[in-house]
């Protein structure tokens, strides 16, 4: 195996730093809100509000679980066209109120089942791209473990992405990569090598901003560590953005995504 493939199987790992961590420690008063108000709520999306440090924001992730049956129950954190719609009325609440915004990543890709495409997957993911672009408020992703394709950037468009050192963010999955490229998915390790999907590549790359440690020499932080650093960067970073006006933070993300 590849060193890029174990970053890929250590990004797939149940025991990673999850949504539910993220609203259970690192958010204060997390009260989670439900529904698209079209169709139902989506169990591969979690969202709601909180305060980071006295700071109130909206939070909103992929849910994915420790287990085959918690990971069935949200659909393995692959979000059908509800829970896109969920995350957009949320960000949409949250520009009203003047709240900030932490999207949490950790999907392989929007669900893509028969019944996802009849109600209007790719719409769903466009309008959040659409929308999340003129957003009023500082919009900050974080990829915890997966980030794949579409399902991926409708929650990624932001003013920074930030990775965690073991995740993996790309337009699909080696496998897929390869079955595409060569029809042959056992040839994964390979895509993998080529896609550049690491988060060291994608900071040499300038598509990400910032890597989230995991490690410190060869010992692995724990989740505490972790979500306290993260607690700290965050805050400093919404501090940062906020202090824009809102022309400035509209304007810098269109620029961000322009240069690619």
């Amino acid at each position: 195996m590849s060193n890029v493939m174990e970053t890929v199987s250590l990004a797939r790992k149940t025991d990673r730093l999850n949504i539910q961590d993220i609203t259970s420690t690192l958010i204060e008063d997390f009260i989670e809100l439900h529904g698209d108000r079209l169709y139902k709520d989506d169990q591969a999306i979690m969202g709601g509000i909180g305060r980071l440090n006295g700071r109130a924001v909206t939070v909103i992730g992929n849910k994915k679980g420790t287990t085959l049956e918690e990971n069935m129950a949200s659909n393995f954190g692959s979000a059908h066209p509800e829970g896109y719609r969920k995350s957009l009325r949320l960000m949409k609440q949250a520009e009203k109120f003047n709240r900030p915004i932490l999207n949490f990543i950790n999907t392989s890709g929007a669900y893509c089942g028969v019944e996802a495409e009849e109600r209007g997957q790719g719409e769903a993911i466009a309008r959040n791209l659409l929308e999340m672009s003129d957003l009023k408020v500082p919009v900050l992703a974080i990829i915890l473990g997966e980030g794949g394709s579409g399902g991926a950037l409708a929650l990624a468009l932001a003013d920074e992405v930030w990775m965690m050192e073991y995740s993996i963010y790309s337009i699909l999955s080696p496998e897929g990569f390869a079955s595409i490229l060569w029809k042959d998915a056992k040839r994964a390790s390979d895509a993998a090598e080529l896609m550049k999907l690491t988060s060291k590549d994608l900071k040499d790359l300038d598509v990400i901003e910032h890597v989230i440690p995991e490690t410190e020499g060869e010992e692995w932080l724990t989740k505490e560590v972790i979500i306290d650093r993260l607690k700290k960067d965050i805050d400093v970073k919404l501090q940062e953005l906020t202090r824009l006006s809102k022309d400035d933070l509209v304007k810098n993300r269109y620029e961000r995504f322009r240069k690619f």
